[in-house]
């Protein structure tokens, strides 16, 4: 089972648990900054229990046929949700060239 959590309140943001490279590249650097600087405010302020990550797991791993993966915390199906929506509308924008692509007698 692959698990994609969200954010949970653990240790994992606290400066002691935590430790982000310089950027190195300048195209990114800016978007790098952004992101450190807003997990560095989550420290604390998670709203997924991890307790209850837990008890997730064990009842899914219990499971005769536990899911091939798993979208743990309304944040991480937020997230999910819109990348689904993303990826079906780059889809939609080029169906007609996409499916025309096979050999003439396919």
């Amino acid at each position: 089972m692959v698990v994609e959590p969200g954010f949970f309140r653990t240790e994992l943001l606290t400066p002691e648990s935590t430790s982000y490279a310089e950027p190195s590249i300048d195209d990114y650097a800016e978007r790098t900054n952004q992101t450190v600087a807003a997990w560095n405010t989550m420290n604390g302020q998670q709203a997924g229990d991890p307790a209850k990550l837990a008890n997730g797991l064990v009842q899914l791993a219990s499971q005769d046929e536990p899911p091939l993966r798993w979208v743990a915390g309304a944040d991480a199906m937020k997230a999910v949700e819109q990348k689904a929506k993303d990826l079906l509308a780059q889809v939609d924008a080029y169906r007609e060239l996409s499916s025309n692509l096979a050999h003439d007698d396919a």
